[in-house]
């Protein structure tokens, strides 16, 4: 991390402790003060980035029990050698992908994030990737995100208009378009094509 991004990693930090001690603390005035620390953190972060503390603490402070990161799939489903990417909002492509929601597997929720990005139905079928996401893509997040890459096979379906994405297409390796680097880079794409077609993949993980 960047010297002058130590304090992100700081308030990450800050907020970590403070998550934990308001989860297992049991003195009321000790919970009092893991909930100003986390107010610091959430002010430390709202200070830097210009973001309303509100909308920081929305993002940064709702969650409970030990902190761990977030799971992100990106799904790679290929169409002869070229790979599905759909159209952001802004124009700009990505993987399939997202959140992976409570009550879903990986598996389950990358299956879901095609049909609902690209209108396909595939069939999750390795893990090409885990990837902690400070390692790859910017900008740095307040909180920690492993993104699993899913190679998915083609099963039906078409591209249909929904409230995600404005289009869908598939790309060779040399023509790809302008990327959301905070969602996937080029070079995360390129690692999904290095996989397709291998049978002993080795996953890669950080």
């Amino acid at each position: 991390m960047d010297k002058n991004e130590k304090w992100l990693q700081w308030a990450v930090k800050l907020q970590s402790i403070a998550q934990a001690g308001l989860y297992y603390g049991k003195d009321k005035f000790d919970l009092e003060r893991y909930e100003q620390i986390r107010d610091i953190a959430a002010e430390m972060i709202s200070y830097k980035s210009e973001i309303p503390v509100e909308k920081v603490k929305d993002l940064f402070c709702n969650e409970i029990g030990y902190q761990t990161p977030k799971l992100d799939t990106r799904a790679a489903v290929f169409k002869e050698d070229r790979i599905l990417l759909v159209r952001e909002s802004d124009g700009r492509w990505s993987l399939p992908g997202g959140w992976v929601d409570a009550g879903l597997s990986v598996k389950e929720n990358a299956e879901k994030e095609v049909l609902e990005e690209a209108g396909l139905t595939v069939a999750a079928r390795r893990i090409i990737a885990v990837q902690d996401r400070d390692k790859h893509n910017l900008p740095v997040y307040a909180y920690k995100v492993c993104k699993v890459f899913v190679e998915c096979e083609y099963l039906s379906g078409e591209f249909a208009p929904n409230l995600e994405t404005i289009a869908s297409g598939y790309f060779g390796m040399d023509e790809l378009p302008e990327l959301a680097t905070e969602k996937n880079n080029e070079e995360q794409v390129r690692m999904c094509f290095g996989a397709r077609g291998v049978e002993h993949w080795e996953t890669v993980f950080d």
